[in-house]
């Protein structure tokens, strides 16, 4: 095990981590999936008109690749309280620390933020087209959905990551927003 705070980015933490970053590296976390499987009624939606962002979901057989990304010495307590300000905002995530493998060799322990299913915030039985369709809405104090879902998907693109059900949803969601969007 490297050892450090750890934290694992598998949507926004990738392109916004919001603490100071050490190192980070491109990492894979065994028995659970990335997915569109939280209400955002925050920042990508509102109760209203909820949004989705993406969760860790745990299925059996899944593999999410990510980022591992690791808090700068002397900053842990910072980006951990700054984490948990964000990503515990409405408690639909649990926060865990799982063992992530690095691509480059070797397996670091690391801070997850995972969907908590019994939270009615959970949806993971929308389709990716019910997906698609709420992301290209949906809007909330972070801004537009689709901007999150753009970001995402540019940024595991840019990192190697290859994730069909979000390219499926980028070119669905650009569709349905049409031209300037």
């Amino acid at each position: 095990m490297v050892a450090g705070l750890w934290v694992f980015g598998y949507g926004s933490l990738i392109w916004n981590p919001g603490f100071v970053v050490a190192e980070s590296q491109v990492a894979r976390l065994a028995g659970w999936q990335r997915s569109f499987c939280m209400r955002s009624i925050h920042y990508r939606g509102t109760v209203a008109q909820p949004g989705l962002v993406l969760a860790l979901d745990r299925a059996d057989g899944a593999l999410c690749d990510g980022l591992a990304l690791r808090v700068a010495a002397g900053f842990e307590a910072e980006a951990l309280a700054g984490l948990r300000a964000r990503e515990l905002i409405s408690r639909a995530y649990l926060e865990q620390r799982l063992a992530v493998d690095l691509r480059a060799g070797g397996r670091v322990e690391a801070v997850a933020y995972v969907i908590d299913p019994e939270h009615d915030q959970y949806c993971g039985a929308l389709t990716l087209e019910q997906q698609a369709g709420i992301i290209a809405q949906a809007q909330g104090a972070r801004g537009p959905n689709r901007d999150y879902l753009m970001a995402t998907a540019d940024h595991l693109a840019r990192l190697g990551i290859r994730d069909a059900d979000l390219a499926w949803l980028a070119a669905r969601v650009r569709a349905l927003a049409g031209p300037g969007a």
